[in-house]
């Protein structure tokens, strides 16, 4: 089953299914992966003092970072699981661009949120993932991204995936620097990631994270440095769990996530709900399948 799927990605076109091979991998092939990949891209965009300042003025990370953490996998995962040309995707999508809408954001930003999408999961997954993507994946991740960023009207995206990685690069070699709307926005997220665990385990949670972080990250937040030796063990134990899952048998129904329980909607989530308060009203979003 495993190689049957492996199988089918390569035999997809990254260009023209890409939405089809990003749902294989999100739903089937690395759903736990994507997941912390796309919660620690997430976490080097607050890095950048322009994107922290802009979300520590909305004090939503201070009011309900839950919330805030939850409309935000939400709408992603509306489009990497059903399509950004679904019905379900497409209104995902209309959503974003409506709350973005009330921003004032510098595209060069957008551009850089949008580039961590792409790389992070392709990271993590050289690290810690039970195999390596082949390259229809990494091309997918890339040509999906790019056409969301096209729809969201995001200028000057590179035409390819090495220059797009190599913007990336750059942008996160100028832009990443300390600020306290880095610190108040990281240690924000920090213990809302913590404060998923109980009470005893948090203190170790933390430098867990601290320990997931590269230096150019935990220097903009100031984050101290991980305990003594605990890097090597959390790659180590995150290498450990690669290595068993290629003797597990294959998942054989997909992992939406946009089909579980979220704490801030425990009764289930309409798409108008999702957003700042003074945005949300009651609206069930449409719920026809990707295949």
């Amino acid at each position: 089953m495993k190689q049957r799927l492996r199988d089918q990605i390569r035999g997809l076109d990254p260009v023209r299914d890409h939405q089809r091979i990003v749902y294989l991998d999100v739903c089937f092939e690395f759903p736990f992966d994507t997941t912390r990949a796309l919660e620690f891209a997430l976490f080097r965009t607050y890095c950048v003092p322009d994107i922290s300042a802009l979300l520590d003025r909305t004090g939503e990370f201070g009011r309900c970072p839950q919330k805030r953490y939850d409309d935000t996998d939400l709408i992603i995962s509306e489009m990497m699981e059903w399509g950004y040309d679904s019905a379900r995707g497409s209104a995902a999508l209309a959503r974003m661009n409506r709350i973005h809408s009330h921003f004032r954001i510098a595209n060069e930003d957008f551009l850089y949120v949008l580039s961590t999408f792409v790389f992070e999961p392709i990271r993590w997954n050289a690290r810690f993932g039970w195999r390596t993507m082949c390259e229809q994946e990494r091309l997918a991740l890339f040509y999906f991204w790019r056409e969301v960023g096209e729809r969201m009207g995001i200028r000057e995206i590179p035409k390819t995936c090495a220059a797009f990685e190599r913007y990336n690069v750059e942008y996160e070699h100028t832009h990443f620097m300390f600020a306290e709307s880095n610190r108040r926005i990281g240690t924000a997220t920090r213990e809302l990631f913590a404060s998923w665990f109980p009470a005893l385990l948090r203190p170790v949670v933390r430098h867990v994270i601290y320990a997931l972080l590269d230096e150019p990250v935990r220097h903009a937040f100031d984050f101290p440095k991980p305990l003594p030796g605990l890097r090597a063990t959390v790659v180590g134990a995150l290498r450990l769990r690669a290595l068993a899952l290629r003797f597990m048998p294959a998942r054989r129904q997909p992992r939406l996530r946009t089909q579980m329980t979220h704490p801030s909607y425990p009764a289930g989530y309409q798409l108008d709900q999702i957003g700042p308060a003074y945005m949300t009203q009651a609206k069930s979003p449409p719920s026809d399948p990707q295949a």
